[in-house]
């Protein structure tokens, strides 16, 4: 009996192990170059609109006058999800937690498109800090 259990115990911790590594799907390929790109909600005019309503100068940068431009690198999955926001060019530590604040606070995207197909792309975006 005890060795029943034991072997239902051991299958049944299997199992759980393979239905996790089937939910952790990886990023797959990601693109640079694509038919069509990503599209956040409205166009180019609404993506600079909701910058201009959502990032919130740092006051200690204020403070300090620091200003710069980070460049924020990030994937636009196939459901058009922001991942993986990262400072690819930095200004200062306090501008770039405040991009990537707002980078993550993005909503979805209109996925970008190659051969006619959703797929993953990455996405460049400077934002500018200026007093």
């Amino acid at each position: 009996m005890k060795k029943l259990l034991f072997i239902l115990m051991l299958c049944f911790t299997a199992l759980a192990t393979a239905g996790a590594q089937q939910t952790e799907k990886p990023l797959g390929k990601v693109y640079d170059i694509v038919d069509v790109m990503p599209q956040f909600p409205g166009g180019q005019g609404e993506l600079m609109k909701f910058l201009r309503n959502n990032v919130k100068y740092p006051a200690e940068a204020q403070k300090k006058k620091i200003e710069g431009r980070v460049i924020v690198t990030f994937v636009v999955n196939k459901k058009g999800r922001i991942i993986d926001p990262t400072v690819e060019r930095s200004a200062h530590p306090l501008l770039d937690a405040e991009a990537l604040r707002v980078i993550k606070r993005m909503p979805k995207w209109t996925p970008g498109r190659m051969n006619g197909e959703s797929v993953n792309v990455k996405y460049r975006l400077p934002i500018t800090f200026k007093l």
